[in-house]
């Protein structure tokens, strides 16, 4: 049973953490970041990282998998959110 919730866990982790794709998608149609809070992203992406390191020490791929493709993609959109606030400041 147990690794079937692990199975389960890092499937519906791995869905969580591409959903920040949503918020992508929306700041490229919109060709604007002033909705996202950068400050938001920025706990996040700490707190991706520390789950990350937390399974490494565990040897948990339940953990690692999951938490690598939520900082990888929550780095993605904070860089977006960025790119068009910088690029809101200048224009």
């Amino acid at each position: 049973m147990t690794d079937i919730l692990a199975v389960v866990a890092a499937s519906w982790g791995v869905a969580m953490a591409i959903s920040p794709a949503l918020q992508i998608r929306r700041m490229l149609q919109r060709r604007s970041s002033a909705d996202v809070s950068l400050g938001y992203l920025a706990v996040l992406l700490g707190g991706f990282a520390t789950w990350l390191l937390y399974g490494m020490s565990l040897g948990n791929l339940a953990l690692i998998i999951p938490n690598i493709v939520a900082f990888g993609v929550g780095v993605a959109t904070f860089m977006v959110a960025w790119r068009f606030r910088s690029g809101e400041r200048e224009g």
